[in-house]
This record gives C-alpha cells, structure tokens and sequence, in this order.
C-alpha cells in the first residue's frame, strides 16, 4: 500500500481546543498538532514567509491550547513552588518571570515552563507539553503544605516581531514600554482581565498576552489584537522553530525530556543558575543533580551545521523522526540530531545534536544521516543568531525615542 505523506489531522470533540481555536481558524491554518491534549496550529501554508514576517513586522501566535497553566496559591505557595524547580525562587521578585525547569528525583527534565510570580504566594507555571498539573497535585497530597493547585482559565497568545511594540502599544498605551525583559504587568481591556509579560519563543522582541475567563473572551481579545496589528501589517502565524532553532532555544520532548538532565543541555555548568545547588530549598532531584554535576556527564547537545541540499523547516513535516549521528568513517550511531532546519538568513542548515561529550567540541567532524542520504556536519557554538539575546532584550523606550 502507498505511503500517505501528508495525512490529515482528524478535528473531532474528543480533543480539547484553545480558547482561540475558531478565531485562529479564520486565517487559514494549514496543519496542525497536539500538544498539552489540545489542538495547536503549527503553520498556515508558508513556514519561511512567517519567518521572515516575524524577523521585520509583527506576529499573532494561537498558543492558548499549548501553553497550558498550572496556578500555584495557598499560604504555602511559595515554598511548594520552590521545592519544584532548581531556581532559587528568593530571586524572583513579584512581577517578575523566569524560566525555569521542573526536575524529576533523578534530575531528570519534566518540564521548561516560564514562571510567573503575580504575588506573594501566586504562581502561574506557563508550560511545555507535558502533564505538570498531575504531577504538581500528587506531590501536593502528601506535602503537608497548603496549597491549592490548579488549571485556571486562562489562555495565552503571542505577538511578535518588531513592529509588537506599535502593536502592543496601540493596545495598552506607552506604559507596556516600560515592562522589562521577562517581566510581567497586570492590565485591563474593554472589560478583560490581562496579565502582560515581555516574553515569546522567537529570541526576538514580544510578548505574550495572559488571558483570564479565556473561554469566554477568547475571540474577543483575539479580535481586538488584529485589530490593533492591522496598521502593521499584522500577520497570524505558528510557532517559528527556524527562528527558535536560530536563538538556541530547546523544544520539550524533541531536544529536551526526562531522560535529559539540565547540565547535558548546556544549562547547568555554563548557565548555573539555572540549576542553584548552593541554595536552601531541598528541591526536587537536588541530590541527583549535585551528583551529576561532580562526576561529569557522559552526552551533551551541540549545535551543529549539516551539509547537503536544504532542510525543511521542521514544522512542516519533513524532520519525522531524529536524524542518526555517526563519526566519519564509523557504521557505530552515537547521537541523534533532535530539532534542525534550514535557515533562510545564514544560508545553512542548522541544528541541536546529541552526541557525547567527547564529539561536542566546537570543530568537530560528524556524519549526519539525513533525509537523501548521510552528510558530513561540523559542531558549532549555539545559538546561532544574537547570543547575547540583544534583540528581545532592547530598550523600547529607546527605540521610540531613537
């Protein structure tokens, strides 16, 4: 029998949908997936026309059915909150977000959400794909902690891009300008109830929009932003994974899972507070990650630039499955390429890969099997684009006034 290539994605009641399902629609999703147990829109039928839109205008992203939350009160909140993540939380101030890992005993990744702290003992946990609300209330049960844990209705959009200052600022008016770099704003619009933070996955300037009673003001709020980008040429698109392979940011489940610890992924020993071992909290796998730390991992994640013709752009179906890794010269598979594409701007194929450590060293010769046969690749230092992360961290106020 023929091999289908492009198999339709079944719409039907059993599957959840976000808050912002039939809004999104409109604009011509073109394929689909499931992540957090909700339908999500992937591209709408040109993935390098919105990289390139993303990079000079400003975006509108449907992430209300990915981005699930995870809400965190109760007088014990905080402490709960800290016991699951390897940030030390006293250095979170109210306001403020951070990204974070939730680590299993084993060190173990369970999760990379970005943290919200919207008071003393509130927490929103804005996550990848993964079950953390089961997980978050099973640890609860026997804490002796009073905490109350739970998925609120809210739902999350993103705008993107450049031109997401005129856009949000047209909105909110000037003082969204003044919301730091991962940091977040309470607000009112027209009657909904708004949490803004100066987030995204683009390693480009945005933010994403929190929004309360999401079912019920779903196409509402989603109605007005378009509105508002209107004037810029506002374009709806899905994630960007070029852009975000581009920053080095990881993907939940391809180049980061439970089976990853935070010291292979290259958050651990080059950025160690993401993994504070020195702190207080007895957090989860804090064992477990202080003996990894001292004996050294055996695998790390690199980036790496794959000759050949060009790749896709990983959302659009042509990167399957993982892409085996060989030494030149060797039959022996030794790594997995886990996220890669081909980026329009630097004119190459680029890609995270883990191998071990010993083959991580920048100037490393691999061998990649790739769709149309094996190519060699050469490791290089990730992210690829703006390491600094210069661009989402820019001063808006300078850039009005400039």
């Amino acid at each position: 029998m023929a091999v289908i290539e492009d198999p339709e994605i079944l719409l039907y009641p059993r599957i959840k949908k976000s808050p912002f399902f039939y809004a999104s629609r409109r604009h011509g999703v073109a394929k689909y997936s499931v992540y957090s147990h909700r339908y999500h829109p992937r591209h709408y039928g040109d993935p390098v026309a919105e990289y390139w839109h993303l990079l000079n205008g400003v975006t509108l992203w449907d992430v209300g059915g990915a981005e699930r939350q995870v809400e965190i009160t109760g007088p014990d909140a905080f402490t709960f909150t800290n016991m699951l993540v390897p940030r030390d939380l006293n250095k979170c101030k109210i306001g403020q977000c951070k990204y974070v890992f939730i680590t299993a005993p084993d060190g173990g990744i369970i999760n990379d959400p970005v943290l919200l702290r919207l008071g003393e003992n509130h927490f929103w946990l804005s996550l990848a794909d993964s079950d953390v609300l089961l997980w978050a209330q099973g640890l609860a049960v026997n804490s002796g902690l009073d905490v109350t844990i739970r998925e609120p209705d809210v739902g999350p959009i993103q705008v993107q891009g450049p031109k997401s200052r005129e856009t949000m600022t047209d909105l909110f008016g000037a003082s969204v300008l003044d919301i730091p770099y991962y940091y977040c704003q309470e607000y009112e619009l027209d009657g909904m109830s708004l949490v803004v933070s100066r987030t995204g996955y683009t390693s480009e300037l945005g933010f994403e929009i929190y929004l309360r009673n999401a079912s019920r003001d779903g196409i509402k709020l989603w109605d007005k932003v378009v509105e508002a980008g209107t004037p810029y040429d506002i374009r709806v698109i899905g994630p960007c994974h070029i852009r975000r392979i581009e920053g080095g940011i990881l993907s939940w489940g391809c180049d980061i899972t439970m089976d990853t610890n935070p010291f292979e992924v290259g958050y651990g020993y080059e950025v160690s507070w993401m993994v504070d071992l020195e702190q207080e909290a007895d957090f989860i796998g804090k064992e477990a990650l202080k003996r990894i730390r001292d004996n050294g991992v055996t695998r790390k994640l690199a980036g790496v630039e794959i000759d050949g013709v060009p790749l896709g752009t990983f959302n659009d179906g042509s990167m399957i499955d993982t892409f085996p890794v060989r030494v030149p010269g060797s039959d022996e598979v030794v790594g997995q390429v886990t996220s890669a594409c081909f980026s329009p701007r630097m004119e190459k194929n680029i890609g995270f890969a883990m191998v071990p450590v010993e083959l991580a060293a920048e100037g490393t010769e691999l061998l990649v099997e790739r769709p149309g046969g094996a190519v060699p690749a050469t490791v290089v230092p990730k992210p690829f684009v703006d390491a600094s992360k210069s661009i989402p961290k820019q001063d808006l106020h300078q850039l009005v006034n400039g």
